[in-house]
């Protein structure tokens, strides 16, 4: 997956347009990322005992990976991402604008 946990996103689809925010989860299997102040969503829940109380509950729902684009940290402009070896062969994620190293 290109986009990663502690990533900044910029959210390009869907009713959340325009918003930035950090990824707090990423799901490779579902390609989905659960992105702080994204996506909320109401969940309607009964109560269990003393545990959890009945009521609408907001809570942020993973967003697919399609709809979102990584912010550079150098350029801070959203853009698509690459992979590349470096000379030591590590392999490390950039930035496809500006050049500029992610990891």
């Amino acid at each position: 997956m290109k986009i990663r946990k502690n990533d900044t996103v910029l959210v390009i689809a869907g009713k959340d347009r325009g918003k930035r925010g950090k990824v707090r989860f990423a799901y490779p299997k579902d390609e989905r990322l659960l992105v702080e102040g994204i996506n909320f969503i109401k969940r309607h829940t009964r109560a269990r005992g003393q545990v959890r109380q009945a009521g609408i509950i907001e809570r942020e729902a993973p967003i697919h990976m399609s709809n979102v684009m990584l912010l550079c940290g150098k350029c801070n402009h959203p853009t698509r991402v690459g992979f590349r070896f470096l000379k030591d062969g590590k392999k490390v994620r950039f930035c496809c604008s500006c050049g500029e190293v992610i990891d």
